[in-house]
This record gives structure tokens, C-alpha cells and sequence, in this order.
């Protein structure tokens, strides 16, 4: 089996759970950990008997992947070094600060021919990707994640740091062009908006309305996705939810026209979800970030294969949270 030298860049708290999977996974071997704090970086290293590093140039020539997991501000820096360089990268989401960032991240991946992936981990909830078997074409989707403050990624708003999850979600399932945006946001504790809630409109018709908030008192990650095919409601964070497929109700609609031609019949009486034909949806139970990297290393061993999420697709939702973020900063409060 080929082995692949990987390395970290960003020893935080996400550059230490990646250490952790690569370190489960057969065909990587973790051979170097960068991060602006040497001190930090020698303690992951030490873990995995491996150098450390402060710059990322020190890693050229000597491992065949990269995750980088270093604050959003310095993805587009690291990235254009090891891509010029036709090392594949793994960005941690989101993919840049900026659009202009992420559009020059794709376009040195593909003068270079290299892989970069973006992680968007959720795309690899075990939830999300029951989901994609079922081929749904939604009409509308309604997500909600929020959560206590994270006391972390100070640097982002919660557009950034945490509902382009549900963009990038929102985006595979719609597979079709934004339309427009509408969007409101506040600040409450630090720069950037703590809370907002968007509205995307789709070519295609699909509508979509996204709450994200890291001011909650308890955490949820909720999407409920209406379509023709089927009605579904997920919990990310609790790792289930249900189907209701319209095909196997054509019976009740039979049902519910025959009662109510029948004007002495009191519907008062009927339990719904007794009469609905509910299934739980079944759910392969797979840790997010291992399928993210085993998918990110299988691209570079196969060149078949394909990332999870591409850098396309990344820059795809940050496209799509620039437009929120613009909304949101544009939307005039009365005084």
C-alpha cells in the first residue's frame, strides 16, 4: 500500500484532531508539524515523533500532503506556496478571507495540476452523506446551527466559522446557481456578526433560509429538507433523522379525499404521524474527518478519485457567504 508523507500546518485544536486520524490511517504517515509557535509545534510533533517547524517552505520536498489547519487569514499564503510547489492541500474550511483568495487558490491548484480539498468536515456527517443516497431534489431547506460562544476563531464571523456548513451543504443539494441573497446579522460580543440568518435564492427555484448563532444556550444542528420525493429531517449533531417519501403516502391522499367528502367525519381525532409512513434513515456510523482525509489521499493516490469537497466547490461557498456577508452589512438598522 502507498504510504503517504503528510504534514500539518496550524497546531491548534483542529491541527490536533487531523493528527489524530492521519495517525489512524494506513496509507499516511505524519512526517512534520508546522505552526508560528515553535513551542506548540514541538508538543504535536513529540507526539508523533516527527520534526517541527515554523515555516511552511522548511516542508517542500519532503511530504507528499498537507493539511492546513492554521487561522483562516493565512490559508491563502501557505496554500499558493505548497501549490506552486505541486504539494496537494487539505484547507480547513472556509477555503479563504476572501473570494478574490480562494479564486487565486483554485487557479494555482489547476496551472499546477495539483489537488486541493477544502473541509467542509460536515459534508462528511455520516447524516449528509445518508442523505445524498436518496437523490433528493429539494425544493426548500431550513437549517438551523447554533451553539454556546466557542471562545475561538475570533477572526471570522459566524458566517465564516460556522454556517458555511450549512452553505456548503445547501449548495450540493440545490446544484444550482445563486440567484440572490438575503441576509441579516448582528454583533454582539466580538467585531464580526455572532448571529444571522440568510435567505438564498436558487435559478432553479430552490429556496433555502439558514440561521447560524453562537449566542445559544445549548447546541443544535438541525436541516429539514421539503422536496417532491420526500420529506426529510436531520440532526447533524444527534446523528439521526426520518423519511418521508411522498410515493408511499399516495394512499393517504386516497384516504383524506374520501374523508372529506365525508362531512360527518371528524378529523380532530386523527394522530397525523400515525397515518404518515415514516422510516429513520439509516445511517452508516463513520468518523467526518477520516472519511474528509481518506477521500483527500485516495485523489492523490487515484487520480480518478475526487476530494470530498474540491476547492471549486469551497470557493463556491465562500462565494455564497460573501454575498450574506455583504447583505448583512449593508442592511440599515432604524435608530
Amino acid at each position: 500500500m502507498t504510504k503517504l508523507r503528510t504534514a500539518i500546518v496550524g497546531a491548534g485544536k483542529m491541527g490536533k484532531i487531523h493528527a489524530k486520524v492521519y495517525g489512524k490511517l494506513d496509507n499516511a504517515e505524519l512526517t512534520a508539524v508546522v505552526d508560528s509557535d515553535l513551542e506548540r509545534a514541538q508538543a504535536l510533533a513529540d507526539k508523533y515523533d516527527c520534526p517541527a517547524y515554523t515555516d511552511p517552505a522548511e516542508l517542500i520536498g519532503k511530504v507528499d500532503a498537507v493539511t492546513i489547519s492554521a487561522p483562516t487569514v493565512a490559508h491563502h499564503e501557505v496554500a499558493t506556496l505548497l501549490l506552486k510547489n505541486k504539494i496537494p492541500v487539505l484547507i480547513e474550511k472556509p477555503l479563504a478571507s476572501t473570494v478574490a483568495q480562494g479564486q487565486e487558490i483554485v487557479d494555482v491548484a489547476a496551472a499546477n495540476d495539483t489537488i486541493v480539498a477544502v473541509g467542509h468536515s460536515e459534508r462528511c456527517n455520516p447524516v449528509v452523506q445518508a442523505m445524498k443516497r436518496l437523490h433528493i431534489e429539494p425544493m426548500f431547506i431550513e437549517a438551523n446551527r447554533v451553539s454556546p460562544y466557542p471562545f475561538r476563531s475570533m477572526d471570522i464571523g459566524v458566517v465564516l466559522d460556522v454556517m458555511i456548513h450549512d452553505i456548503d451543504i445547501i449548495l450540493s443539494l440545490a446544484n444550482s446557481p445563486v440567484k440572490r441573497v438575503d441576509a441579516a446579522g448582528v454583533n454582539v460580543i466580538a467585531d464580526e456578526e455572532d448571529v444571522c440568518n440568510a435567505r438564498i435564492f436558487f435559478e432553479n427555484g430552490c429556496i433555502a433560509n439558514v440561521t447560524a448563532s453562537r449566542l445559544a444556550l445549548k447546541t443544535e444542528r438541525k436541516v429539514r429538507v421539503f422536496s417532491r420525493q420526500a420529506y426529510l429531517s436531520l440532526d447533524f449533531f444527534r446523528k439521526d433523522g426520518i423519511v418521508i417519501q411522498a410515493d408511499k403516502n399516495i394512499d393517504l391522499v386516497k384516504w383524506i379525499r374520501e374523508h372529506q367528502e365525508a362531512q360527518d367525519f371528524d378529523f380532530t381525532t386523527v394522530n397525523w404521524p400515525d397515518l404518515l409512513h415514516i422510516e429513520q434513515l439509516a445511517i452508516e456510523d463513520a468518523e467526518p474527518l477520516k472519511v474528509e482525509q481518506e477521500a483527500f489521499l485516495n485523489a492523490i493516490i487515484n487520480k480518478e478519485g475526487r476530494p470530498e469537497v474540491t476547492g471549486a466547490e469551497g470557493l463556491a461557498a465562500l462565494e455564497c457567504a460573501e454575498k450574506i456577508l455583504e447583505c448583512v452589512k449593508s442592511h440599515q438598522w432604524e435608530k
